[in-house]
């Protein structure tokens, strides 16, 4: 079993070898998620695509592939 010791600020260095088995590096998010009163679980924090969808809107009139072209040799060319 491998442990590690909570500071007095409330936290804790995750051991490498469950970094390396939960495939994290550093800046990655985790979750800790209650699988049975007072027993939880630590996992990536990932979403799947599927969440993101309905974020944006659709414009209000259909864009044509020309014209994102356009904006981007114009946005390029400022550069």
């Amino acid at each position: 079993m491998t442990t590690s010791t909570l500071t007095t600020k409330g936290q804790v260095t995750i051991p490498q070898d469950v970094r390396q088995r939960l495939g994290l590096d550093a800046g990655d998010r985790i979750e800790f998620v209650e699988i049975d009163h007072g027993l939880f679980a630590i996992q990536p924090a990932t979403d799947d695509v599927r969440t993101l969808k309905g974020l944006l809107r659709k414009p209000a009139k259909p864009v044509h592939i020309e014209d994102m072209n356009a904006a981007i040799r114009k946005r390029g060319a400022g550069r």
